[in-house]
């Protein structure tokens, strides 16, 4: 019996189809490195944060395990985990775009392609977005820029250093200028918490970094960091080519082309990305060009504990609080940053909101925490009263 050439391509298609399927399937023990072809153990790769042990290769990396690299273990707080995204243009293709969030859902047990929240880097607060390529290649929708701009305000109102972790393949096209307008979006709530705020953004660009993702957030960062080797770009290499009428060089749109053209600060290996982020807060937090703001719109809310407490007495005694920036540039905590940062850990393993005012009637079933709580606010009493 025979079969159409246009029947044989199809049934090789639906194989290559599934045979890919198989291998991304959770219970796959092998994978092979995508640069150099080494067939490696998934477990093994895991531990080195998949990073091929033949070539050094960075190779894909979900969400959840780059949040487990860089944040503290028990520390994590997840912002909006209920967003889920919608079909507001009834676009269909092959199949409805609800069907094909249904998929990615299943497939990757994501909401969407991002995960956003707090947490401490080597005990310093962060607000962290991570982008998943693994979810509908990362694609940018009302979900994923609605979902990073509350992670920015956020941060804003709460004095956080911001990471975001970009992996993505563009504005998702499904659901047309509604992903389009993520973009300014974005750029918007990261114009007030950087030039009103005056707060520390980092920006890293992993493998692929593309399309709108780049055309926006993804390059405003105050410093940008990027990993070895990876794609980054806006319009893809063979439309630019043609549009240009020339040759490309080999390493156009790699991290370290951008490096070369002053687009990015600093390459850095997957591996070392934690100590990088954590060297590099202590650096610029404190710099002349990174003092505390004030945010438009009265949304300010106190960005530490101590500006808190003094600003909280002022009131309480009706005295002006418009010199307290000032007061708090020309004083220095730095005695008390380690006694709260022993606080913080405690504050974290218990059951308390640390991002509720704090209070000592709050730690009354924890004595331990108390006690503490109270002996640094005496040693405060002496330092806020003064003035």
């Amino acid at each position: 019996m025979f079969i159409s050439i246009l029947s044989w391509i199809e049934e090789q298609k639906k194989s290559k189809t599934q045979n890919q399927n198989k291998n991304s399937e959770p219970g796959s023990l092998w994978t092979r490195c995508d640069n150099c072809g080494t067939i490696l153990y998934i477990k093994h790769l895991k531990e080195n944060q998949c990073i091929c042990f033949a070539c050094g290769y960075h190779l894909q990396m979900n969400s959840r395990e780059r949040i487990k690299n860089l944040i503290d273990i028990g520390t994590w707080r997840p912002l909006d985990e209920t967003l889920s995204p919608c079909n507001p243009l009834d676009f269909y293709d092959q199949k409805t775009y609800t069907e094909r969030i249904q998929d990615a859902q299943e497939r990757t047990k994501l909401q969407d392609a991002i995960l956003t929240g707090t947490g401490l880097l080597d005990e310093i607060p962060v607000a962290l977005g991570v982008m998943d390529f693994s979810f509908m290649g990362g694609s940018m929708g009302s979900v994923v820029g609605e979902k990073i701009t509350r992670l920015i305000e956020h941060a804003a109102r709460e004095g956080y250093v911001l990471i975001l972790i970009c992996a993505s393949g563009g504005a998702r096209m499904q659901e047309g200028v509604l992903s389009l307008m993520q973009m300014a979006k974005i750029a918007s709530a990261l114009n007030i918490y950087q030039s009103s705020a005056n707060l520390l953004y980092f920006s890293i660009l992993t493998s692929p970094t593309t399309g709108g993702v780049t055309a926006s957030f993804a390059m405003l960062g105050d410093l940008i960091f990027a990993e070895p080797n990876a794609l980054i770009g806006f319009a893809g290499r063979r439309v630019i080519e043609q549009t240009l009428q020339e040759k490309l060089p080999e390493n156009f749109q790699t991290s370290e082309y951008l490096l070369d053209h002053g687009l990015c600060d600093l390459i850095i290996p997957r591996s070392f990305l934690k100590q990088a982020l954590y060297e590099t807060i202590l650096l610029y937090k404190d710099t002349p060009y990174k003092r505390i703001g004030k945010l438009p719109k009265n949304i300010q809310r106190p960005f530490n504990l101590l500006t808190e407490e003094r600003i909280r007495r002022k009131y309480i005694n009706n005295k002006n609080c418009d010199n307290e920036i000032e007061f708090l540039e020309n004083f220095s905590f730095i005695d008390f940053s380690d006694q709260f940062s022993i606080l913080n850990k405690f504050i974290y393993n218990s059951s308390i909101n640390i991002f509720e005012e704090i209070d000592s009637d709050n730690f009354q079933e924890f004595e331990q925490l108390s006690t503490m709580y109270k002996e640094i606010l005496t040693s405060l009493n002496i330092l806020l009263n003064k003035n």
